[in-house]
């Protein structure tokens, strides 16, 4: 669990992927890396049983008519697995409020969601929407008005992949999209890390192809895989159109495209709630920080890898992390808190993995002070690198770094968040205290030397 910086502020959590255990493996009940158990195909399963009479006698099996059983999708493991745990029954003892304790968990959305085996919670919503133009209307069947959320469905779906990756015992599942006509896919490096460089890739009409991950960067988050193309319709590969980040503002609506809990070419619609807000994410000893597109459309486990789409199905973000009120991520779920790495930046990172097979950082040639804390926020350099571009810019150590380009620093890390925003080259303003006097500076940003 990371350090909660300030008191009044929530918790801030990251897990490790959630994957399906293998024959054999242990199970645990809690915790981070928590392991669901999953029921076994035709087994018997206790509990009450319904009166001859009942309405539903005839269903015992059936989730969605039984009111007695949990709603919940199983997808049926490929080996034998043990039988489902019952959940505990609800407490008598009073409601909680949620404002007594506010536990936001940041986790990875993979979902390494256990196929084979995922548990999905599925609740359907009747009603539609649209970004521009009324749904359906008087218009025929399949041919939606163009502006509409459908027709934007429509053309996107072939374009976004389902992965799948086997991890130990255990299989990882995730999301992506197709980036160019040779079949290069864009997803998270948390879907594919701890795989064999491997990959197992479903369209959405259900045609699958073999890939090999040709390169990643924990840091940002980013790997980049090549479908193996022979044998594979031309028309299976859709590349994106590349939106501009950089461009996009709170308020515009947006489409996630993935598999979340399994759910393959599952469309979830909601705006941009918030722009630039510095993530970092910490699992298996690697920091990855970037500077994300937060929206309320819905994104869960399975998610993550899987494009965000504008209003005019340009790509404008990966989906790759949620906001939770669950520390246990196995139950980890949205609350309306997503955040996207900007396609700007991801796009930046994938073609240095294509062209030279690394990924170049973006950096300002300082070091900070991660124990420094003020209610006022800030970042306080402890090194300014000699020669480098803040100390062309005219910073020194104890200056504290308080926005860029605008965006304010709140804690230490963000000052990273946020410069990797920019590409190697861009000129920054850096607002800064030294002492007890604000000015400013003008950074011209570099890549890092690894």
């Amino acid at each position: 669990m990371l350090d909660a910086k300030r008191t009044e502020e929530p918790i801030v959590t990251d897990g490790s992927a959630w994957r399906q255990p293998g024959p054999g493996a242990p199970t645990s009940s809690s915790g981070w890396g928590a392991r669901p158990t999953w029921a076994t195909p035709g087994a018997p399963q206790a509990g009450p049983q319904p009166a001859p009479n009942s309405w539903w006698s005839d269903a015992l099996a059936d989730p969605w008519r039984d009111p007695d059983a949990p709603v919940v999708v199983v997808k049926t493991p490929s080996d034998e697995a043990p039988e489902l745990e019952k959940p505990p029954p609800p407490s008598s003892g009073p409601r909680v409020g949620i404002g007594l304790v506010l536990v936001v968990s940041i986790v990875t959305a993979l979902l390494a969601g256990a196929l084979g085996g995922t548990l999905g919670y599925v609740f359907a919503v009747g009603g539609g929407g649209s970004l521009g133009g009324q749904i359906g209307g008087n218009a025929p069947l399949n041919n939606r008005p163009p502006e509409s959320l459908a027709a934007l469905a429509k053309k996107v779906l072939p374009s976004v992949v389902t992965i799948s990756v086997r991890v130990g015992n255990g299989t990882s599942l995730g999301s992506g999209f197709v980036v160019s006509s040779d079949g290069h896919v864009i997803t998270n490096n948390h879907v594919v890390e701890g795989g064999n460089d491997t990959a197992t890739i479903r369209f959405s009409d259900a045609t699958v192809a073999t890939a090999k991950v040709i390169g990643s960067d924990p840091e940002s988050d980013i790997a980049v895989l090549k479908i193996d193309t022979n044998g594979l319709p031309d028309s299976e590969l859709a590349p994106v159109e590349f939106g501009n980040s950089d461009q996009v503002q709170v308020g515009d609506p947006v489409v996630a495209v993935g598999a979340p809990l399994g759910l393959t070419s599952t469309v979830t619609y909601g705006v941009v709630s918030y722009l630039d807000r510095p993530i970092r994410t910490s699992e298996g000893g690697t920091s990855r920080y970037y500077a994300a597109i937060q929206t309320d459309a819905a994104v869960n486990q399975g998610n993550s890898g899987g494009p965000l789409f504008d209003a005019a199905g340009r790509v404008v973000g990966i989906n790759s992390v949620i906001g939770t009120l669950s520390e246990d991520q196995s139950s980890a779920g949205n609350v309306g808190l997503a955040f996207a790495i900007p396609i700007n930046h991801a796009r930046r990172i994938a073609t240095d993995i294509i062209n030279t097979g690394k990924a170049r950082r973006t950096v300002m040639g300082v070091q900070v002070d991660a124990s420094y804390q003020n209610p006022l926020g800030g970042a306080r350099l402890t090194q300014v690198e000699a020669g480098g571009p803040a100390e062309a810019g005219g910073l020194k150590a104890g200056d504290v770094v308080l926005a860029v380009n605008g965006k304010p620093i709140e804690e230490s890390w963000d000052l990273t968040a946020l410069v990797r925003r920019y590409a190697p080259g861009d000129t920054v303003e850096i607002r800064y205290l030294r002492g007890t006097a604000r000015a400013k500076a003008s950074v011209t940003l570099v890549a890092d030397a690894k």
